[in-house]
C-alpha cells in the first residue's frame, strides 16, 4: 500500500467517523464548559487540556511537513503558515486568556481530542508538502484567494467571539452571562460559525480531501454542541433573545 492509498483511507474514515460523532452528540453532550458533569473519570485543569488536546495542531503539524519534499516551496509555506496562525493562538494563546475558576476538563476528553488532532495533523501536513501540487500560480487561483479570506474572516470572527465572553466576568466573578454584540446578534456560538469558516477556507484555499475532511469533522463535532449551547441559553435565560440561532445565521 503506498502512502496515497493509506492517506486517502484514512481519509474516508475519517469522514465516516464525523458521521458517528455528529449522530452521537445529540444524544451525549461533550462533559466540558457549561455541560461538566460528572462519570466521566479523572478531571485535570481547563487550561491544561487545550494546550494538551491542540498542541498537536502546531507541533505534529510541524514535524509532519517538514519532512515533505516541497516542504520549501512557497504554496505548501504559505499555507502552513494559515494552519500555524490558528493552532498556535488555539494551542497557547488562547489557553492562557481562560479565566480562573474555569470548570475542570475530563481527562478522556483531551485524550480523545489528541487522537483526532494528531491524525488531522498528519493528514493536512502530509498532503500539502507531499502528496498534493502546488505551483506557484496556486496563488493566485480563486479558490486559495477567497479561501484565504474566508480563512482570516473566520479567525477573526472567533477571536471577536471570545474577547466578548472574556469580558463578561469581572476579576474573581463566577457564573454565565448572556454575550451581546458581535457575532452574537445572530447566534448563540459565533465562535463556532468563525471554526467553520476558517476550514471552509481552508478545503477551499487547499482544494483537497484532507481539507473537506476537516471541515466535515469540524461541523459534525461543532454543530450538535452549539445547539447544546443554544438549548441551555433559553433553559437557563428566560429573557434569552428568541431571534438568535445556534451557529448558522437565519438557518441553524
Amino acid at each position: 500500500m503506498t502512502e496515497l492509498q493509506f492517506h486517502t483511507g484514512l481519509c474516508w474514515a475519517v469522514i465516516g467517523l464525523g458521521a458517528i460523532v455528529f449522530v452521537s452528540l445529540f444524544f451525549v453532550v461533550a462533559p466540558y464548559g457549561r455541560h461538566t458533569r460528572g462519570g466521566w473519570g479523572f478531571t485535570i485543569p481547563s487550561k491544561l487540556g487545550w494546550v494538551m488536546m491542540e498542541g498537536l495542531g502546531v507541533v505534529g503539524f510541524a514535524i509532519c511537513f517538514s519532512f515533505g519534499a516541497h516542504a520549501t516551496e512557497l504554496v505548501p509555506m504559505a499555507l502552513c503558515t494559515l494552519w500555524l496562525v490558528h493552532y498556535v493562538h488555539r494551542s497557547f494563546i488562547f489557553p492562557l486568556r481562560m479565566k480562573s475558576g474555569t470548570k475542570p476538563m475530563p481527562l478522556s476528553v483531551a485524550l480523545m481530542a489528541i487522537v483526532f488532532n494528531g491524525i488531522n495533523a498528519y493528514l493536512n501536513s502530509r498532503w500539502i508538502s507531499q502528496l498534493g501540487e502546488y505551483p506557484l500560480t496556486w496563488l493566485t487561483d480563486p479558490r486559495f484567494i477567497i479561501g484565504v479570506v474566508l480563512f482570516a474572516v473566520g479567525m477573526g470572527i472567533n477571536i471577536h467571539s471570545d474577547n466578548i465572553l472574556f469580558s463578561l466576568r469581572k476579576p474573581g466573578e463566577q457564573g454565565y452571562k448572556i454575550p451581546y454584540g458581535g457575532g452574537y446578534r445572530w447566534v448563540t456560538s459565533p465562535n463556532y460559525l468563525g471554526e467553520l469558516l476558517e476550514w471552509s477556507g481552508w478545503a477551499l484555499a487547499t482544494w483537497s480531501l484532507p481539507g473537506l475532511t476537516f471541515l466535515i469533522f469540524t461541523f459534525a463535532n461543532l454543530a450538535p454542541r452549539a445547539l447544546s449551547h443554544h438549548k441551555w441559553y433559553r433553559a437557563t435565560f428566560p429573557e434569552y433573545p428568541k431571534t438568535r440561532r445556534a451557529v448558522l445565521p437565519f438557518v441553524l
